[in-house]
């Protein structure tokens, strides 16, 4: 009697275990039918091409290729392909420090000086692992330096090189005070772990990561090697796609210089539940929010779902960006539910809406099915005809049978705005955010853009309306706050002999492939930066002068003879000396 009815009781519970299980599957299959509807779509509008892969409760449950690795080969994209990282890159360089931390070979509160003797002193004094970690070490981002992708990225550095010459700057504040993000900070870090560690930089990534996780796809990209799998990065044009402007990967090194797979970071992400690569203690210190709730490495944030029920989920996560890729990494800890997508096509202004699209399918909330991006079809217009003709097209495809295919949001114009702005148009970009205004008009996000491009128009009454109205519905609009400020300051222009200017003509070089070029052309002094147009320069004394549609000063410096030898340019914050050398 007893043992049958033990029998009994096991058949039971093998019963419900299976209905368990194939309700699990059933819900698991449910999501990915519904992801692989949505990413099907984004893929078919063009705003994704690349590689995704989703886990739940620490299982994948959807995992495919979207568009093509190589265009000019019609090679597919899979959930094997490797894509460049950009910045994802940042938590594995995180995780060495970490690793040698619990070594003993590194402290956190450790002086960069104490682990880079060569560093300069008055800096390197003051900056801490912690604050190049948590990006507020105030080292200027190489990244940020005028001119640097167009003039400097495609050439090869030794790390100690590119530290002297580009990672060196004087500190933008006090360390520890603000968060700026810097790729400077992470690329030292690399040249510390390659100190500390005695080997390579790559070489200890391979060693203390990737073998052990069994990351057989992930490693260091060298243009040179010959890498299976690997994904071409393209950039969007209004011609088509194109072959992403080449960078030399010495440049981003340890700041985002690896390639993976969508599988291989699954990999990653499971091993970070446990101790294989960090200790819990360590662990806490890199998903600790510091200022901007960066950690090291890693951004801890909240995603707020779609409406009605707007829930706000708990995510840890990155970006990346890089020549021809866009990539995100999102974590949800307490499902262990997972979120990776790796774009080689340069469309990373969707990636943000996707994540939180497959979110809400995650979370069993509403979604939104992707639709066609408006800001396309009006560039293309504004290209073969004009911008009234894209305004006269926006109004009657909204009030047309086509306005439920198309994504009509603010964000579209004003995207448009900006990409118009970064071709000169500035003129149409006014046109397109005064219309952004008109369907949006409580929006604060749009009389700041609108306020932005009549500042770069140089209608500054204009401008200054604009922000304030902006301010008035968004108080805590800080852009807004420190343009109006740049705008309301009077500089007092004054009369400065013109034929002064003849001694301050010539070529100042302000990076090793970017000058500032002065010339003194009917009574005006003009300036023009490597790349950029020319603009006037306004006297507020014999040596200080304004620009009107920025805000930047420039100084002359002259030796004791009163030749001069040098301009100093100021600009947000930053004062950066150029040498004259014509």
């Amino acid at each position: 009697m007893k043992i049958a009815s033990r029998t009994y009781l096991n058949a039971f519970a093998l019963a419900l275990f299976c209905i368990f299980t194939f309700q699990a599957l059933a819900f698991a299959q449910d999501k990915a039918g519904k992801i692989d509807q949505m990413l099907s779509l984004f893929n078919q509008y063009g705003q994704f091409n690349g590689a995704a892969l989703v886990a739940d409760n620490g299982k994948v449950i959807y995992k495919k290729g979207f568009g093509l690795a190589n265009m000019e080969w019609n090679i597919p994209n899979t959930p094997e392909t490797k894509f460049r990282l950009g910045s994802i890159t940042k938590q594995f360089t995180a995780t060495l420090i970490l690793q040698l931390v619990e070594q003993g070979k590194i402290k956190l509160d450790g002086k960069l000086i104490d682990y880079l003797p060569d560093y300069r002193k008055d800096t390197g004094a003051k900056v801490t692992i912690h604050n190049l970690l948590s990006h507020t070490s105030g080292i200027p981002s190489y990244t940020s330096l005028p001119g640097f992708f167009q003039n400097v990225s495609r050439n090869p550095f030794a790390v100690n090189d590119f530290i002297k010459t580009y990672a060196s700057g004087d500190l933008e504040f006090e360390p520890g005070t603000k968060f700026v993000y810097s790729n400077s900070g992470y690329f030292l870090l690399g040249a510390i772990i390659e100190k500390v560690a005695g080997k390579p930089y790559e070489q200890v990534l391979k060693e203390n990561i990737f073998d052990p996780l069994g990351m057989k796809n992930t490693g260091y990209d060298h243009w040179g090697s010959i890498i299976g799998n690997r994904a071409t990065g393209y950039s969007r044009t209004p011609r088509g796609y194109e072959t992403a402007p080449y960078l030399d990967m010495s440049i981003p090194y340890a700041a985002g210089s690896l390639y993976s797979t969508v599988e291989d970071l699954y990999l990653w992400d499971q091993a970070l539940y446990g101790e294989r690569v960090l200790s819990a203690k360590s662990k806490d210190l890199m998903f600790k929010p510091n200022l901007s709730n960066y950690g090291y490495g890693f951004v801890m944030t909240k995603a707020t779902l779609a409406p009605p029920t707007k829930l706000a989920v708990p995510v840890v996560q990155h970006n990346g960006g890089i020549n021809g890729f866009s990539t995100v990494i999102v974590r949800m800890l307490p499902e262990k539910r997972l979120i990776v997508l790796l774009d080689n096509s340069e469309d990373g202004q969707y990636l943000d809406k996707m994540v939180l699209e497959l979110m809400s399918v995650l979370y069993d909330q509403p979604y939104e099915m992707p639709k066609r991006s408006i800001a396309d079809a009006l560039f293309k217009t504004i290209l073969e005809k004009d911008v009234a003709s894209a305004v006269k097209q926006y109004r009657e495809m909204k009030a047309g049978s086509s306005a439920s295919e198309y994504d009509f949001g603010e964000m579209e114009l004003n995207r448009l705005g900006y990409r118009l702005l970064s071709t000169r148009k500035v003129a149409e970009a006014i046109e397109i955010f005064k219309l952004n205004v008109e369907i949006f008009p409580q929006a604060s996000n749009v009389y700041d853009s609108l306020g932005e491009a009549y500042m770069l128009h140089g209608d500054k009454e204009l401008a200054i309306a604009n922000y304030k109205r902006s301010l008035e519905l968004d108080p805590q609009n800080k852009n807004a706050t420190a343009k109006l400020t740049t705008l309301t300051t009077e500089r007092k222009e004054v009369k400065v002999d013109a034929k002064v200017y003849d001694s301050y003509a010539g070529e100042y070089q302000l990076g090793p492939a970017f000058t500032i070029t002065i010339t003194s052309e009917d009574g005006k002094l003009m300036a023009q930066a490597t790349g950029q147009p020319k603009f006037e320069l306004f006297p507020s004394s014999e040596t200080d002068f304004f620009l009107k549609v920025v805000n930047a000063q420039f100084t002359f410096v002259k030796d004791e003879q009163g030749k001069v030898t040098q301009l100093i340019l100021n600009q947000d914050g930053r004062k950066m000396p150029a040498k004259k050398i014509r």
